[in-house]
């Protein structure tokens, strides 16, 4: 028997898992920029450092791969690190075509200094729930992930992109 169809009202627009999900990410960012606004990074930079501090010498496909971000998108966040001193580029040694991504000292300092805004941006998303509820809601948010990432435009990637630098996750 087929599901009646969504009634066309507001309520089922705010009640939908699609609208909260943007919500919250609206809510995150905004929330990010904010405590970290001393520091003048967006929450994709932040990841994108620390993926190249994790993984010294990834080129941006790979990069774009762990981050699960767009490549083509990925290029004006690379050179905006870049424009802030915070990231170099580097031809391969192998394929000068292949430019390799390093921190820079400063993306490195800037790393150890934003992290406990990092941090508390991170509580203060979750800080208006119990314990135990933050615990479940990033247990469920985290299968929910996983279990969708193949519908994703840009579905992570982040062990494939490594078996190729020659590191694992």
């Amino acid at each position: 028997m087929p599901s009646r169809p969504s009634p066309i009202t507001m309520d089922a627009v705010y009640t939908a898992p699609g609208y909260l999900f943007r919500r919250m990410q609206q809510i995150a960012v905004s929330i990010f920029i904010e405590e970290c606004k001393a520091h003048d990074l967006t929450p994709v930079q932040y990841a994108s450092l620390i993926a190249i501090h994790t993984h010294p010498g990834i080129d941006a496909t790979r990069l774009s791969a762990v981050i699960a971000f767009d490549r083509s998108t990925l290029g004006n966040v690379i050179e905006r690190l870049q424009a802030k001193a915070l990231v170099e580029r580097k031809p391969s040694r192998e394929d000068k075509r292949i430019k390799l991504l390093n921190l820079t000292r400063s993306g490195t300092a800037l790393l150890r200094e934003i992290m406990p805004s990092v941090d508390r941006a991170q509580a203060r998303m979750l800080q208006p729930l119990k314990a135990s509820d933050r615990k479940m809601l990033l247990a469920l948010l985290a299968l929910l992930v996983d279990l969708n990432n193949e519908a994703s435009r840009v579905p992570l990637r982040a062990e494939d992109a490594l078996e190729h630098l020659g590191k694992s996750a």
